[in-house]
């Protein structure tokens, strides 16, 4: 129901649209430190991460962090057992999509992995409007 409401949206503006939150699943295998080991794992499950490849190819939306770093294995999220975050065993599962067509708005993407507080940090985005 949401992506059928921002399908329609679309279609009454050309302004951007940013959806951003916890999504719970690590899109490809650089966005979790241990791929192999967590196939089978919810979070990093085919059938999770077809459901992110639909939102970027089907409903058009960019996802800013990998859009401007490539290769960068970053993290948003760490289990709280066996001292995780210390060893940076992490999940890239919080993201900051775009439309498509406002991709270049983005100025800045950063997680901010130095703020605790929570098994997550803070995900973002500068846009120069």
């Amino acid at each position: 129901e949401f992506f059928d409401y921002i399908e329609r949206l679309k279609e009454t503006t050309s302004k951007a649209i940013i959806i951003t939150g916890d999504y719970n699943t690590a899109h490809n295998e650089i966005d979790l430190a241990r791929p192999k080991e967590n196939e089978l794992t919810s979070g990093f499950m085919r059938i999770e991460r077809d459901w992110l490849d639909k939102v970027i190819d089907e409903y058009k939306f960019t996802d800013t962090f990998r859009y401007y770093n490539k290769n960068k294995d970053e993290y948003s999220w760490w289990s709280y057992r066996a001292g995780a975050r210390e060893r940076n065993v992490g999940w890239r599962i919080d993201y900051c999509f775009i439309t498509e067509p406002h991709i270049h708005a983005v100025k800045e993407v950063f997680i901010q992995q130095g703020v605790t507080g929570s098994d997550h940090c803070p995900v973002g985005i500068i846009l120069e409007l």
